[in-house]
């Protein structure tokens, strides 16, 4: 049956992101491109994905779309709630790790990058690239908690390529019904903020602002293991800021922060 989306299907390449920015002149807005292997697939903050090829999904989504540069958190949001919404359909509760990770429990089943190119004040384009963990049951041992749906289900026989169009069908809702309507973006921040993981509990962080001048740019980012430089503190997820930053109430003090994306962790 023909695909009702632009989806380019690519055995390997370097990156999906990659290939999408390689062809971004000549795709659609919400055009697809699909690899079956990554040879250097990226997550966020630099750091690698590793997939198993043919076994789950890694795609890019191309999406030229009028947001102001100042919203641009909004597409992390709308791409994160339909894995989310995905998750549910095949009876999973996922919850969104900020920034970009969905969590089933405490494991990782997907990561989302998104990468913007702006000109003037607003998005000339943008390119969502996500990896799915969906028929994977064995993992690098280098990575700490992932999952996949045949781990989570006890099921490996899913059909990737089905599950992308599902996928499309629910992130296209996404952006037709939020981020191309008005007061779409406050009902969106909304509905992220009920599927955040960990929100209003109270957990263990490292504050990388606190490192020395030059360490930033090592293993940072939410998902570590607290083993890299950096205050630790005991605090709680209160929100995040217009621009999409985590706010985390510090219990030492009381006082509320604002953190960037290289610029906090989680000790698991």
């Amino acid at each position: 049956m023909k695909s009702k989306y632009d989806i380019i299907w690519v055995d390997s390449t370097d990156s999906t992101n990659e290939e999408a920015a390689r062809q971004i002149s000549h795709l659609d807005n919400l055009s697809v491109v699909s690899a079956c292997r990554q040879t250097a697939g990226r997550g966020q903050r630099g750091n690698t994905w590793s997939s198993a090829p043919g076994e789950n999904l890694t795609f890019s989504i191309v999406l030229k779309c009028p947001l102001e540069a100042y919203d641009q958190f909004a597409i992390s949001e709308a791409a994160a709630l339909a894995v989310v919404d995905l998750l549910s359909d095949y009876g999973l509760e996922g919850k969104i790790k900020w920034p970009n990770d969905i969590y089933v429990g405490n494991r990782k089943i997907c990561g989302i990058l998104i990468e913007n190119s702006i000109k003037g004040t607003a998005l000339s384009h943008s390119i969502a690239g996500i990896g799915l963990n969906v028929n994977q049951t064995s993992f690098d041992p280098e990575i700490p908690n992932p999952t996949s749906f045949a781990l989570e289900t006890g099921v490996k026989d899913f059909k990737v390529r089905n599950m992308l169009e599902e996928y499309m069908d629910i992130f296209s809702v996404y952006c037709s019904r939020y981020l191309h309507s008005n007061g779409g973006l406050g009902r969106l921040r909304r509905m992220y903020l009920s599927q955040m993981w960990r929100m209003g509990e109270k957990a263990e962080f490292i504050d990388y602002t606190t490192m020395p001048q030059g360490h930033i740019d090592g293993p940072v980012g939410i998902t570590d293991n607290g083993t890299a430089e950096g205050r630790r503190f005991t605090g709680t997820i209160t929100g995040l800021n217009d621009v999409g930053n985590l706010k985390i109430k510090d219990h030492t003090d009381g006082m509320v922060l604002e953190f960037g994306f290289k610029e906090i962790g989680y000790i698991l």
